[in-house]
């Protein structure tokens, strides 16, 4: 008996060494994971509904609305329209995040790093020579795109503080609230699909919102290149920088071949 109590002992001694080095293994590995921030329930199909219902009720319901009833004249009219794309999609953006409340990080408004800034602008860039380059191919071709866009260089027709104030509306208001609504709900939802549905299918429905025109071309494009970043990134900051780079750009060609600049 004593001999089987001994070898008892030993067997207990074991189990227990065994044991607390398994606890440990557990802890070191626990401790070592990163801490995973943003992992609550992705914005789904509802919130893309009830952001593009606001931002179409916005921008061609209420926006037209204005116009027609105040008739202010090119320069006022153009300012106006030229903030409109940002009113609506920060409306639109709004109306999706107030349907269920999830966390703004759901939504890709999280901080991100300088170099995902840096290839944002890069981004732009690329995306301003691309599209330029397709609306060619179509002139080329015999297409002439109907340009809706002329309002914009009406915009800043008013003197140095019209093209300002164009400039704030078209590159700053105007990318803000698209890539909230665009790439912040759309992209988001619709990246439970995979890459593909939610880079090029956020992409064509921002293309799509801009109308069949001249600018489907460079939206698509736009969008394709804010989606990634989006899908890359986790963020929609680096889309902002591209959006709001490239419409600079495009604003200061427009005015520049308007003769303003």
């Amino acid at each position: 008996m004593p001999q089987r109590h001994g070898v008892d002992s030993a067997v207990a001694a074991d189990i227990r060494r065994a044991t607390t080095s398994r606890e440990v293994v557990v802890s070191r590995s626990s401790s070592a994971s990163p801490v995973v921030t943003g992992t609550g329930p992705r914005p789904g199909w509802v919130e893309v509904v009830v952001g593009l219902v606001v931002l179409a009720a916005v921008a061609y319901g209420g926006g037209p609305l204005v116009l027609r009833t105040l008739d202010p004249g090119p320069l006022a009219g153009g300012l106006f329209l030229a903030a409109l794309s940002g009113i609506a999609g920060v409306a639109g953006f709004a109306a999706a995040v107030a349907v269920r409340r999830r966390p703004l990080p759901e939504f890709g408004v999280r901080a991100t790093s300088v170099r995902w800034l840096l290839l944002g602008a890069a981004g732009a860039v690329l995306a301003f020579v691309v599209s330029r380059l397709l609306v060619v191919g179509m002139v080329a071709l015999g297409i002439e795109p109907e340009n809706i866009q002329g309002a914009y260089a009406d915009a800043g027709s008013g003197g140095a503080w019209s093209v300002a104030l164009s400039l704030l509306f078209l590159a700053v208001l105007t990318p803000l609230g698209e890539e909230l609504l665009f790439r912040g709900v759309v992209t988001s939802a619709l990246l439970r699909y995979g890459a593909v549905v939610g880079v090029l299918g956020s992409a064509v429905v921002f293309a799509l919102a801009h109308g069949l025109n001249a600018v489907f071309l460079t939206a698509l494009v736009v969008g394709l290149v804010a989606g990634e970043l989006r899908r890359r990134s986790g963020s929609v900051w680096p889309g902002v920088v591209t959006h709001l780079v490239h419409n600079a750009m495009a604003q200061v060609v427009a005015l520049a071949f308007a003769g303003v600049l």
